[in-house]
């Protein structure tokens, strides 16, 4: 339930509401917008009726929400959401964004070499692995902490915020005091203990799609870190697990802009994780960008059959300027995909 309040509401009738949801062991939580404030009724375990809300003094309507997911849909928040990650927004009417670098993070000197080539080429935030969680326990798991330091002596260098996953809370707690944004990789959407640690931590997330997440799913785990009290959550897109053998995975743009329709999130799409072949990371972004996506994740690298993963999917810096360039262009079909 969704209680919108009217504009001269004041202080103490919000708080006499808040009061009379919480009397009846349900929580309570102001949702302010540009053109309205609500409160918003969680913890039902069932459809909640008005109940006597509508006829309270400063209540305007009372909306029934009817999405299983209540705080990150367009039913409790009909603006589209902007989210910050360090100088950078992205969302709304924001040109698309593009964030590029290392699958994972390695020496010093390379990683900073790609992050200022990145930036030269048009890259608006530099990511990089520091914490890899892989299929093979034999594989290049990371390289911890030191590749947070190595991440943050890039945006020092480069002046690029930087985002990077991570994969418990040890690691989060960690990457909060190095990164501008948290990712929450496709094997951890689902990790809702560690979706609560972090939806506290007061850093924008980056929320990848699971390996086999239905849509409802992916904004289910969104609303747990909403929940939890962050407002700055980015959906990615990377591919699902499918039938088909001539990709890693399937790349479902079906899905951004029914996620775009359904939520107030910025929608961003890895088609690097998608495809898996850099010779289909291009035309699979550019497909990305008409699709609607508010901006892509890809891997690049200055040298990217040495890359120390991924380097099969992993693009050159030439090929990354034509990505941006794409970016340029598509950006002006964007008012074709609505909110």
């Amino acid at each position: 339930m969704l209680i919108v309040l009217k504009k001269g509401c004041t202080e103490a009738q919000q708080d006499r509401i808040v009061e009379l949801i919480r009397r009846r062991d349900l929580e309570a939580l102001p949702v302010s917008g540009p053109t309205r404030t609500a409160v918003c009724v969680l913890g039902n375990k069932g459809p909640l009726e008005d109940a006597g809300f509508a006829h309270l003094e400063g209540v305007h309507e009372v909306i029934r929400v009817t999405r299983p997911y209540k705080l990150v849909s367009r039913e409790v928040q009909p603006e589209s959401s902007v989210v910050s990650v360090g100088n950078v927004a992205i969302g709304g009417a924001h040109r698309p964004v593009v964030m590029a670098g290392p699958c994972s993070v390695e020496e010093a000197d390379r990683t900073i070499a790609i992050a200022h080539a990145a930036r030269e080429a048009g890259a608006a935030v530099l990511r990089g692995g520091a914490f890899k969680p892989r299929t093979s326990p034999y594989s290049f798991q990371g390289l911890g902490e030191e590749g947070l330091e190595i991440l943050a002596c890039a945006r020092r260098e480069t002046g690029l915020p930087v985002v990077s996953e991570v994969i418990d809370a040890s690691s989060a707690r960690l990457g909060a005091r190095y990164l501008d944004a948290l990712q929450i990789g496709a094997r951890n959407m689902q990790n809702y203990a560690l979706l609560r640690v972090i939806g506290r931590m007061g850093l924008p997330i980056l929320l990848k799609r699971g390996l086999s997440a239905t849509l409802e799913e992916w904004l289910m785990a969104a609303e747990y870190l909403l929940a939890e009290g962050t407002s700055q959550v980015l959906l990615c897109e990377r591919g699902i697990r499918t039938f088909a053998t001539h990709s890693r995975n399937t790349l479902d743009l079906n899905v951004v802009p029914l996620a775009r329709k359904m939520s107030h999130l910025p929608v961003l799409v890895d088609p690097s994780h998608g495809v898996g072949k850099r010779d289909r990371v291009r035309p699979l972004a550019r497909a990305a960008l008409a699709s609607g996506a508010h901006g892509l994740m890809l891997e690049v690298h200055t040298h990217p059959d040495t890359a120390y993963s991924d380097a099969q999917q992993t693009i050159d810096v030439e090929t990354f300027e034509g990505v941006v360039k794409d970016a340029s262009i598509l950006s002006q079909l964007d008012p074709l995909f609505g909110p």
